[in-house]
């Protein structure tokens, strides 16, 4: 024979062989395309769709990371615009954000700063002009608390006609977060302070240079710090990072980030900040400078604009939030406002931090208005949108907290109304 025929008849020899090797061979053939093809479906291959193993306890699973990812399940995203992203108030549970999902604003990008090259300067009505390092002020004693955030311009389109927006849309510039840092009293006593100091600028280190004067009210000295972590990390670039000013229930841009000097005074600085902008126009064609403190406020964000909604059970479930203190009764009404029923409110109910609050409803497919109305522990009742506009106009673009209605049609699409 020759040598091409005997190599024919071995090969043939060796397919012929066995049922139990063939079986053998085809199993481990199979069980390695399985392999590729859940390795490339699950570490990124198909990257526009999440892996979905029929059986995950037969796949194995995606190694340790240095951080950890949200689910590719899970579509939770802050929508992105040129100076601004919003928080999904809708996707969240409980109260606190996660750092990666909090809102942003920014003025002019956001800065890549080293910290081991930035300083902090207290200067001013100081008997002690000082110039901090990140690690000197990390070596001060440090205090930890949750507090929200609210841009001054969050819910800006209440102001005007009504627009099929989702809650994101309308109201997604307000964030809870955990901050850790040390107390502004700390630094101030750090560098003696003046008893003529009554007011400070807080300055920051972006390309924008925001400045905006502090009143050095009791209130505060007692609870404003200088943060340097959030929710158990360093600060994000977005938020400040390695430096901000955080004081609590007083409109967002007053919170300066990428904080490089406080300068203390006995009047108000006047910047431009405050002064051509973050000023409330009012009916009489007067700007009202200072109006600092986020008024009590709330919204539904179960069932929320552009869900759908089908009869039967559902839980209506929102935040309420005020820069005056603590959260005391929130009220949902499904008919428009002419009823009114107490919520839930989720423990622990903490001043100057959003409460979670649900409503158990069902929903019998008729057309429907929901709302919800908060009261803070200084009595002060959310207003309705008529009510507000009645003292501030429709001129300004600033502090709009008043009631939020949602319509539910026939078909369970929910819109955003005014009423």
């Amino acid at each position: 024979m020759s040598e091409e025929t005997l190599a024919d008849n071995e090969t043939s020899n060796r397919m012929s062989a066995s049922p139990s090797l063939k079986r053998r061979q085809f199993l481990a053939g199979g069980a390695s395309l399985l392999a590729i093809s859940a390795s490339s479906t699950l570490f990124g291959v198909s990257a526009d769709e999440p892996a979905k193993p029929i059986d995950p306890t037969r796949v194995p699973g995606v190694s340790p990371r240095p951080h950890g990812e949200r689910s590719p399940f899970e579509q939770q995203t802050r929508l992105v615009a040129n100076s601004s992203s919003t928080t999904p108030l809708q996707d969240l549970q409980g109260v606190i954000t996660p750092a990666s999902l909090h809102f942003e604003r920014h003025h002019n990008g956001v800065p890549a700063i080293d910290p081991s090259r930035h300083r902090l300067l207290v200067h001013g009505r100081v008997d002690r002009p000082m110039i901090f390092t990140v690690e000197e002020l990390k070596r001060f004693p440090s205090v930890s608390r949750m507090a929200f955030l609210e841009c001054s311009g969050n819910s800006r389109d209440g102001w005007d006609e009504a627009q099929d927006l989702t809650v994101q849309q309308l109201h997604g510039l307000t964030s809870t977060s955990e901050w850790t840092g040390i107390k502004l009293s700390t630094l101030l006593e750090a560098a003696e302070i003046q008893r003529e100091a009554t007011w400070m600028l807080a300055e920051g280190g972006d390309a924008a240079a925001l400045a905006r004067s502090v009143p050095l009210t009791d209130e505060v000295l007692n609870e404003a710090m200088v943060c340097y972590g959030q929710n158990g990390e360093a600060l994000r670039p977005e938020q400040g990072y390695p430096l901000r000013l955080l004081l609590p229930g007083f409109e967002g841009n007053i919170n300066v980030k990428w904080l490089r000097r406080l300068k203390l005074g006995s009047t108000p600085f006047m910047t431009r900040w405050e002064t051509a902008t973050y000023t409330d126009l009012m009916p009489d064609g007067k700007a009202y400078q200072f109006s600092l403190a986020m008024e009590a406020k709330s919204v539904i964000t179960r069932p929320s604009g552009q869900q759908q909604l089908r009869p039967g059970f559902h839980e209506i479930q929102g935040l309420a939030w005020s820069g005056r203190g603590r959260i005391a009764i929130v009220e949902v009404s499904v008919d428009a406002g002419r009823t009114w029923q107490a919520a839930r409110v989720q423990e622990p109910v903490l001043p100057k931090c959003h409460t979670r609050f649900r409503l158990p409803w069902r929903w019998d497919g008729q057309e429907a208005i929901i709302q919800s109305r908060c009261t803070d522990d200084t009595g002060y009742l959310q207003p309705s949108r008529d009510a507000l506009i009645k003292v501030r106009g429709t001129h300004s673009s600033y502090h709009y907290n008043g009631i939020q209605s949602w319509k539910i049609g026939r078909d369970g699409v929910v819109t955003n109304v005014y009423k």
